[in-house]
């Protein structure tokens, strides 16, 4: 939100209630707050390689394809980071990572299906509160790069 306020980007904030024993993080937010799924992306964080760490950004409706990624970001590989380095990264706590206001600056890829929407939700920066902004303005606050990165 702080991000977003400081670059005077209009956006739009949606609370509920999260439940900790209930399904994953964003698809229960798309429930709790009846978005389309397509529209809410999670944001995980992956290992390269070399060891450096990269966040993507998908819709909670699809999975990471992690080959995608490795192209998009020039390695050859990518793994899922461990919960405790994306939090350490971050600043956040899994289920709440935003990708705005992050603690080290990560590169960072979108999926581009992001560009065909008018708003993307987002977490923003805690479980139970989605941030929900244009596309071009998630790109450009988080200095991203859209790519075919979800299946």
């Amino acid at each position: 939100m702080v991000a977003a306020q400081r670059a005077k980007v209009p956006f739009e904030l949606r609370e509920y209630r999260h439940d900790p024993g209930g399904q994953a993080y964003g698809v229960e937010a798309a429930d709790a707050l009846g978005l389309d799924a397509a529209s809410v992306f999670k944001t995980l964080v992956a290992e390269r390689d070399d060891g450096k760490l990269v966040v993507a950004l998908v819709p909670v409706s699809c999975t990471l394809d992690l080959k995608a990624l490795a192209a998009a970001v020039g390695a050859k590989r990518v793994a899922m980071a461990e919960p405790a380095a994306a939090e350490r990264a971050t600043g956040y706590v899994v289920g709440g990572i935003s990708p705005l206001g992050q603690k080290k600056r990560l590169p960072m890829v979108v999926d581009d299906s992001v560009l065909a929407l008018d708003t993307v939700w987002v977490s923003a920066g805690r479980r139970g509160l989605e941030l929900g902004l244009a596309p071009r303005n998630l790109l450009r606050l988080c200095d991203a790069a859209p790519a075919p990165i979800a299946r």
